[in-house]
């Protein structure tokens, strides 16, 4: 099931879980990009942290195995061996299980932004942070071994598809309100001009992506890939600063 229900959670199930995932640390696990930093985490945290990560990977080798629409949150948490309430606790929606990087990615961004350099603009600071995680075949760069895997579990369901159209909103947002911010704007009420430009960053980056990930569904050997990508992304920045000259 894809609506956010416990899939035949037991009442116990539902009462309780294994361990909260929000205990009042103030949002910590989105804040950090779901990356363990000895030096910010306390143990709890970390353990919080790894138990986030066994129930993901878990779920990911379900959903790739027998399909994203084929295997149910209960069946997720007895593979990772938490209750199925532990796993909403940690994941709200089915979705979020398999797409768990998304607030990763939003902190990413925020991070490139706001610690940029003061002769750098967010643009340049978002080509960067492009290019560098390409470098390092980091999943949100889209290439990467085996990654056809999981861009295929995401093609077969509609649920995913779905999950991923609001995370490139989601993406937009979190940008607009960033490029209004650098601006000097507000950026609880980012501008026409902010939106504008958060639009089309994010749409010249998913297309670039796109195309990546066309190739790997192919077969295509994955160092060529990266490195037509990394040129393909260097072109989409080029645009970009040509587009949005004086807006960032």
């Amino acid at each position: 099931m894809t609506d956010g229900t416990t899939d035949g959670a037991t009442d116990e199930e539902r009462r309780g879980g294994d361990e909260a995932a929000d205990d009042g640390s103030g949002g910590r696990w989105e804040a950090t990009g779901f990356t363990e930093d000895e030096g910010r985490l306390t143990l709890r945290e970390r353990k919080k942290l790894r138990t986030r990560q066994r129930i993901s990977g878990e779920a990911t080798l379900l959903f790739i195995r027998r399909g994203f629409d084929h295997v149910t949150v209960a069946e997720v948490a007895r593979a990772a061996e938490v209750s199925t309430m532990t796993v909403f606790n940690y994941f709200p929606r089915k979705e979020d299980l398999f797409l768990d990087r998304v607030p990763e990615a939003r902190e990413l961004i925020t991070r490139a932004v706001r610690g940029r350099g003061a002769d750098e603009s967010p643009l340049a600071a978002l080509r960067r942070l492009a290019l560098g995680l390409l470098a390092e075949r980091h999943p949100l760069a889209a290439v990467g071994e085996g990654f056809e895997h999981f861009w295929r579990t995401v093609l077969d369901s509609p649920a995913l598809r779905a999950r991923g159209r609001e995370a490139v909103e989601e993406m937009e947002n979190t940008l607009a309100a960033l490029l209004a911010e650098a601006a000097g704007g507000d950026a609880d009420r980012p501008g026409r001009e902010a939106r504008l430009a958060a639009a089309l960053i994010v749409a010249g980056i998913r297309a670039a992506s796109a195309q990546a990930v066309a190739r790997q569904l192919k077969g295509d050997p994955v160092d060529e890939v990266a490195v037509e990508q990394a040129e393909v992304l260097r072109r989409t920045f080029d645009a970009l600063e040509r587009a949005l000259s004086g807006l960032v």
